[in-house]
């Protein structure tokens, strides 16, 4: 099986060395997503639901890269930074997966700290596209 490891254009360059994207057969892992936007430029610097909606907004940008959509995603990974963000980060993945549409299996973890200071919530995927 052929690996595709991809950078979409429609996400911010990685600050680092690895892919955003790695594509397997039908198989599709998203590396962590942060609130940075397309110029590279931090979205909502203290404000937890503004991150959540920019790194989900990352999520289906990532997702869209392949021919996905958000409803290919089968798994997500939720990291917060203090315990009393997830309200807020909630609400912002319901914005993603209404009542109604079925949501992914999760796991959040709360963690001690990101890959900078400023990150509140991070998420990485895998999703599944159709045969």
């Amino acid at each position: 099986m052929a690996y595709e490891f991809i950078d979409p254009p429609t996400l911010p360059k990685p600050r680092g060395r690895y892919s955003q994207v790695v594509k397997a057969g039908n198989l599709v892992f998203i590396a962590g997503q942060t609130s940075v936007d397309l110029d590279g430029e931090m979205v909502g610097v203290g404000d937890p639901k503004a991150q959540a909606r920019q790194v989900y907004a990352n999520v289906k940008a990532a997702v869209e890269s392949v021919g996905g959509s958000l409803s290919d995603i089968v798994k997500v990974v939720v990291y917060i930074t203090d315990h009393a963000y997830f309200p807020a980060v909630q609400e912002g993945r319901w914005e993603v997966w209404p009542d109604g549409s079925p949501p992914p299996v999760s796991t959040l973890l709360v963690v001690k700290g990101l890959a900078r200071a400023e990150y509140m919530v991070e998420v990485d995927a895998i999703a599944v596209l159709p045969d």
